[in-house]
């Protein structure tokens, strides 16, 4: 467990942030929570006992009071394309782990390509997308893909009981939009496609009791930047359920409210991944209660993990890649119904 080392939680204010600060603590973490925002930041250090330092993205300087001393630094502070760069920056100059909760996948795709060989020299450890959105299906992947080193293709499924977005959500969705033009990104044949037309309905046959349900495919996701960067599969697909799509592409759906006493809303979910290779498949799922609150025992099983020494590479690295992706599944309970399934061989 933490064992009091100090974790810099930047943007911990927000709706995701506060999970994430309340997980750390119970995981025996000291959270600093920091952000631009001095009131929130106030409000919840004390609550919590903790001490707020006020930092900003246009302030190397305030960054690195905000990082002095700390074991670590989860960036939770979206839109990721403004704010993953100078934290980034901020920690490799503390020489300390940096981990993200993004789902842009623009801002992705940027960590890895500006990060991945300056933090491999420096020995520097970068986790990106260490969420619900990129991590989560990226584990699943991986843990299905077992001793197979290539696959013809991923697919990954989501069935979510209802999508209400938070403000973070809406306004890192319209700088994804803004920065990818018209049109949808598909990863096919091992590169990005920028296609225009529309994504296709369809439907998908999710393990029981969900079944076969209405999807978007092509919905594509964090998971199509982070299962690419370690395995070796050229096409990788995402699906959405509809209700959950209708969901979030209305403006006035309102945010999630809480529905228990940690502040979980009511909304479920079910992560299908499914890995095909030469006529066989491999499957894994997983299930759980709200997918921005199941995102703080995501990225606090990570810290720990990386903070002491457990994981598999150095540089910019998915969670797959970086962890046991089964072992690390099954440390999610009770937060995560992992199932890992048999291999069937597909009919012809």
């Amino acid at each position: 467990m933490g064992s009091g080392q100090l974790v810099a939680v930047f943007g911990a204010y927000g709706h995701t942030g506060r999970f994430v600060v309340a997980e750390l603590a119970a995981r025996g973490f000291v959270p600093v929570p920091s952000g631009r925002n001095a009131r929130a930041l106030r409000e919840l250090a004390d609550k919590h006992g903790l001490e707020a330092r006020v930092a900003s993205v246009e302030d190397p300087a305030s960054l690195e009071r905000a990082l002095a001393g700390t074991a670590a630094v989860i960036n939770c502070a979206g839109p990721f394309a403004s704010t993953t760069g100078p934290v980034i920056e901020a920690a490799l100059r503390a020489g300390i782990p940096y981990l993200d909760v993004a789902a842009e996948l623009e801002a992705n795709l940027d960590t890895f390509a500006h990060y991945r060989d300056r933090a491999r020299d420096a020995g520097a450890v970068i986790v990106p997308a260490m969420a619900f959105f990129g991590g989560l299906g990226d584990l699943l992947a991986t843990a299905a893909m077992g001793d197979w080193t290539v696959a013809d293709e991923a697919h990954i499924a989501y069935a979510l009981s209802s999508w209400h977005p938070t403000a973070g959500t809406r306004l890192s969705g319209a700088v994804s939009r803004e920065r990818r033009g018209a049109g949808r990104l598909r990863y096919s044949g091992g590169q990005w496609e920028h296609r225009t037309d529309d994504a296709p309905a369809m439907e998908w046959s999710f393990p029981d009791p969900t079944g076969r349900r209405p999807v978007i495919g092509e919905f594509t996701m964090a998971d199509v930047v982070t299962v690419p960067q370690h395995l070796s599969i050229p096409d990788v697909t995402t699906y959405m359920t509809a209700e959950a799509v209708r969901d979030i592409a209305t403006p006035h759906t309102p945010a999630p409210t809480a529905a228990d006493e940690s502040g979980r809303s009511d909304q479920t979910f079910l992560v299908d991944a499914v890995v095909r290779s030469d006529g066989a498949e491999r499957r894994a799922t997983a299930a759980g209660q709200d997918i921005y609150a199941v995102t703080a025992p995501l990225v606090a099983e990570a810290l720990e993990r990386v903070l002491t020494g457990r994981t598999k590479a150095v540089g910019v690295a998915s969670a797959g890649e970086m962890f046991d992706a089964p072992d690390f599944l099954h440390a999610l309970a009770p937060h995560v119904a992992f199932d890992l399934h048999p291999q069937k061989q597909l009919t012809a």
